[in-house]
């Protein structure tokens, strides 16, 4: 099935590496939407359906959490799992992401088969 992704990252080559592990993974992309922090993010969900959205917390303007907090003020965003992106050491950041409302998170470096581990349970309770 054909999955509309948000992929929220400061980073330019972070996105691309983030989308290439999405397809690596096996998901079937029709279309891939970029953002460089939270607040882009927010105006491209007013915007644009998404299937999924895969955030990182570590950003400038507004950050992932910020981002998961303004999350249910767009319409479109209302059922729309988040799996956050990591580095290592903030396991802080990482619980107070999944009390706010993401699915899940992935650690940077990651691997295709981490992204699917945690993208797809993320998009059965969606799709």
């Amino acid at each position: 099935m054909p999955v509309r992704v948000l992929i929220v990252d400061d980073s330019s080559v972070m996105r691309k590496i983030v989308e290439r592990s999405l397809r690596q993974a096996g998901l079937d992309l029709s279309q891939v939407f970029e953002a460089g922090n939270g607040a882009e993010a927010l105006s491209v969900l007013q915007a644009n359906q998404t299937d999924l959205i895969l955030c990182d917390i570590n950003m400038p303007v507004m950050d992932g959490l910020e981002f998961i907090k303004q999350l249910p003020s767009v319409e479109n965003a209302k059922a729309v799992p988040v799996i956050m992106i990591t580095t290592e050491g903030s396991e802080a950041h990482v619980v107070q992401a999944l009390s706010c409302g993401a699915r899940g998170y992935i650690r940077k470096p990651f691997t295709p088969d981490q992204v699917k581990t945690q993208v797809i349970p993320a998009l059965a309770g969606k799709v």
